[in-house]
């Protein structure tokens, strides 16, 4: 029964980002080779996610893991390791950037529209499916979030575009983990604290971002 629960649960995850990619495909106005780049990129980030998410399972049972490696490895992540995976990788995106000249910003841009129609998706699957009231109100934000991002995409340049997405976000969630006993992101809890932290810094390293093109 827990194999079962957590096959279907991989499988809703699976399902949501195959729909999230391929709207990106269908959907953005972008050359076609750009649009190959930008899926490569996004999902070589995707398996660094994953791996960094393992690795922050490791690491926060570290002592468990020296002990019993595949009692760690068999048991599922929780939202500490999905925290841990997330500050990894934005440290690997400001390497990439620095050293290997990455282009961040329309990753990013491209990383929210995919990040947003998945989501959308999974929490319609939880809501309609699985049965789960709790999924409504997060339904709610990203549908706005989705509708802000598609208007808004030509009005502003990507550093403002990705400002005002990530504080309607950030705002949106503490609104609804004030209201609801818990909100989830791809089935890991969110707390104040991350949601916070993840919003000052986004926020702040764009308006860096923006200041340092203009001077």
């Amino acid at each position: 029964m827990a194999i079962t629960s957590k096959l279907t649960a991989i499988g809703i995850i699976a399902l949501s980002l195959t729909i999230g990619f391929l709207s990106f495909y269908l959907l953005r106005d972008l050359p076609k080779e750009e649009k190959k780049k930008h899926l490569e990129e996004l999902t070589s980030q995707l398996i660094n996610f994953v791996l960094f998410i393992w690795l922050g399972k490791i690491i926060l049972n570290i002592s468990i893991f020296i002990s019993d490696p595949l009692s760690v490895l068999a048991y599922p992540s929780d939202s500490k390791a999905f925290y841990l995976a997330t500050v990894l990788l934005s440290f690997l995106l400001v390497y990439k950037t620095k050293r290997k000249n990455l282009e961040v910003l329309p990753i990013l841009e491209s990383f929210v529209h995919v990040f947003l129609i998945s989501s959308f998706v999974y929490e319609f699957i939880q809501l309609v499916i699985e049965e789960n009231r709790y999924a409504l109100g997060y339904l709610v934000l990203l549908a706005l979030l989705i509708g802000l991002f598609f208007f808004l995409t030509e009005r502003f340049t990507v550093p403002i575009l990705l400002i005002i997405i990530t504080s309607i976000w950030s705002v949106g969630m503490l609104v609804l983990l004030y209201v609801q006993p818990f909100v989830t992101v791809f089935g890991y809890m969110m707390t104040p604290w991350f949601v916070m932290l993840f919003s000052i810094t986004s926020v702040g390293s764009l308006t860096y971002k923006i200041r340092g093109r203009d001077t």
